[in-house]
């Protein structure tokens, strides 16, 4: 089924599929060296760990670089913090990266932007969708939506307050320069943001671009029985 921003996939195996895909994208990466952003939050995690496990044969880690998507303005070891999710469900996982970027919000957007323009495109970034239709920190009605564009990192917050923390994270730029985009969404508490998406409604995640744009959707997010 194809979606507003790319194709819509329900799922019944969510993880697996995820570290499916990633692998799938390594294998035929142009490149020697294959760019992962990661994402946060509570789907990110089974993703990651599933991937960890599937991939002890089909991914040479020593030839992937890892970035993240977003970041949450937290210490490294914070329990919000991205970083810190990523390293204990993949990286810890895995043994190691030929490299590891972390966000940091004392660096600023500007030297992960110099970061990313000496790469050109991201291999896959990893999304999430918020109820609210956030992906990234890429909130409703928040600075971030309008960046220039040439712009590829902002810092951002919620207005609505509902999601703490002062964030950095990708802009549409940003997210754009990527050969592909994987949005996972899971449960029910997802299902009307996914529907509103689907309805191309003006919310952040419908706004995304990037070479190939896939939604891997399990059936509770996705209404589906059986």
């Amino acid at each position: 089924m194809h979606a507003v921003n790319g194709e819509l996939i329900v799922v019944d195996d969510l993880p697996g599929e995820f570290a499916a895909r990633v692998i799938a994208a390594y294998e035929s990466r142009p490149n020697e060296l294959f760019s992962f952003a990661l994402s946060g939050g509570s789907t990110a995690r089974p993703c990651y760990e599933r991937l960890a496990a599937e991939s002890t044969d089909a991914i040479d880690w020593l030839s992937v670089n890892i970035y993240w998507g977003d970041e949450r303005c937290v210490p490294a070891d914070d329990p919000d913090s991205n970083q810190l999710l990523g390293r204990q469900a993949l990286l810890e996982r895995v043994g190691a990266a030929n490299a590891v970027y972390p966000m940091s919000c004392d660096e600023g957007p500007d030297a992960y932007q110099l970061r990313l323009g000496e790469i050109g495109k991201l291999d896959v970034i990893h999304l999430g969708l918020g109820p609210d239709g956030h992906t990234a920190s890429l909130f409703p009605d928040s600075s971030a939506l309008s960046a220039d564009p040439g712009q590829l990192v902002a810092r951002n917050v919620d207005p609505s307050g509902r999601n703490e923390h002062p964030r950095m994270t990708l802009t549409f730029s940003g997210i754009a320069r990527s050969r592909l985009v994987v949005f996972t969404v899971a449960g029910v508490s997802k299902r009307r943001a996914l529907e509103a998406v689907m309805a191309g409604e003006d919310l952040p995640a419908s706004r995304v671009t990037a070479d190939q744009v896939v939604w891997l959707v399990d059936r509770e997010a996705a209404a589906v029985d059986g």
